[in-house]
């Protein structure tokens, strides 16, 4: 890949095609935050049926960033339904997840350009908050962006016993 620029850079909305990119972008996603089992294919075929079953879905966004044609970086959200709150009378929120740009890729604003597509997308929903895990690399964007940690962090449990 020769060096690019947001400048060469098309952002559409994601099709069926990219498929197998989006798969391939959410495992360097993963590899960059050191988790286990990247390359296991299980996983890998579970997403791809993910992805064909929502990415033409009117709840789920996931934009592409193309480069010379390849698919350089994704960003994905999703409208969740959810119980009404103080912070959010009407409930419901935006997942914005899968934010990552191919290595070879980053540091060029591709991965902004795709955050602020899916961003601008969940403005339009009329969805009152989103919501976003984020790395320590990516953590500025989000911030420049208006994204505040909370004060109660995600947690997590297992609720399926991961086979070998």
């Amino acid at each position: 890949m020769t060096t690019s620029s947001v400048t060469d850079a098309h952002v559409r909305r994601a099709v069926p095609s990219d498929v197998n990119d989006l798969v391939e972008l959410r495992a360097e996603m993963f590899r960059a935050m050191g988790t286990a089992d990247v390359d296991n294919s299980g996983w890998r075929r579970s997403a791809q049926d993910w992805f064909r079953g929502h990415v033409e879905s009117a709840a789920v966004h996931i934009v592409v960033v193309e480069v010379e044609a390849r698919v350089v970086s994704t960003a994905m959200a999703t409208i969740r339904d959810s119980a009404p709150s103080p912070s959010c009378p009407a409930g419901g929120d935006v997942l914005i997840s899968n934010v990552c740009t191919l290595p070879a890729a980053r540091r060029r604003g591709h991965g902004q350009l795709a955050f602020t597509a899916v961003l601008a997308w969940a403005r339009s929903t009329g969805v009152a908050r989103a919501e976003l895990m984020a790395t320590g690399e990516g953590r500025a964007m989000y911030e420049s962006a208006g994204f505040t940690a909370t004060a109660h962090p995600a947690m997590r449990m297992p609720l399926l016993l991961q086979p070998g």
